[in-house]
């Protein structure tokens, strides 16, 4: 009679119709969306770190001068840099150098040589520091047409904005949990009424909520579990095929993952599965109540 009953129990939920496919649907659609929104948070992290990184202890002077003169000054600020106590390092950038920093804005065939461009002499911080104002002041001695950059106010900006996009991927990885469980639970309370009948007959042969609680609970996280896992594959497939970085042209950072980042995705449907668990076995109680 235990089997009998296990096995009317399960076939209260419909393998197959609406409530079926919206389930299976539901999980793939949202767990795809979560596969990407969980690489835009990996791939802003991994930019708010690099920018920090590059910009943290470097600086830049621009010198502006006639072209006459250009040399000299440069040799001058170089010499004053090499004096200043806190600075590990500097060197001028070369014409090359300046064409590749232009080159994602203006293109590779930019004639630098004929373009009155800035002279810039990349600063490197050792550990303890500089004391930046009182550089500027003697910059402004030794050549007046020099300025001192410290990227501070192009450090902060990205790395709030980078700051703001992994904490914005994350939320989105929420909302779609929270349309999932609201999608799953109107699946389960539409089959829970469809199959009231059913319910009826199980309850008069002695079977308790608890027990026709399980049987959907069951079928409904399975569903979720399978429909999730074919939408992280299909994320998986659409991110692997996305451009890199280097095709991208260097400028942005590739929208992906990265060595074990690549692991992530496959954590999302056990994920999908528990909130499917959750929000059937809450759906299930509450409408069987209301059946009574």
């Amino acid at each position: 009679m235990r089997l009998s009953l296990q096995e009317t129990g399960d076939s209260v939920v419909p393998p197959s119709g609406p409530t079926a496919w919206l389930t299976s649907f539901t999980a793939a659609a949202m767990t795809f969306l979560a596969v990407f929104a969980l690489a835009l948070s990996l791939a802003s992290g991994r930019l708010a770190e690099r920018w920090a990184g590059a910009l943290e202890r470097t600086a830049t002077v621009r010198l502006s001068a006639p072209e006459d003169q250009i040399d000299l000054q440069t040799k001058a600020v170089l010499a004053l840099l090499a004096e200043t106590p806190g600075i590990a390092s500097a060197r001028a950038l070369s014409e090359e150098e300046q064409r590749k920093l232009l080159e994602p804005w203006f293109g590779p065939d930019l004639p630098v040589d004929a373009l009155p461009l800035p002279r810039l002499i990349e600063v490197v911080e050792d550990g303890s520091g500089y004391d930046g104002e009182g550089l500027r002041q003697r910059l402004a001695a030794e050549a007046p047409g020099a300025v001192l950059d410290d990227h501070t106010r192009w450090r902060r900006p990205m790395a709030v904005a980078a700051d703001r996009l992994r904490l914005l991927g994350f939320l989105s990885i929420g909302l779609i949990a929270a349309a999932m469980a609201a999608m799953i639970t109107l699946a389960a309370n539409a089959s829970l009424a469809a199959n009231a009948q059913v319910i009826q007959v199980l309850r008069l042969v002695g079977a308790r909520d608890s027990y026709i609680a399980r049987a959907f609970v069951r079928r409904f996280t399975l569903r979720a579990l399978v429909g999730s896992a074919a939408g992280a594959l299909a994320g998986l497939i659409g991110v692997a095929i996305l451009p890199s970085a280097d095709t991208a042209g260097g400028f942005l950072t590739g929208l992906g993952f990265q060595g074990a980042g690549w692991l992530w995705p496959f954590v999302l449907p056990p994920l999908s599965a528990l909130v499917a668990f959750a929000a059937t076995r809450l759906a299930a109680f509450r409408k069987l109540k209301e059946l009574n």
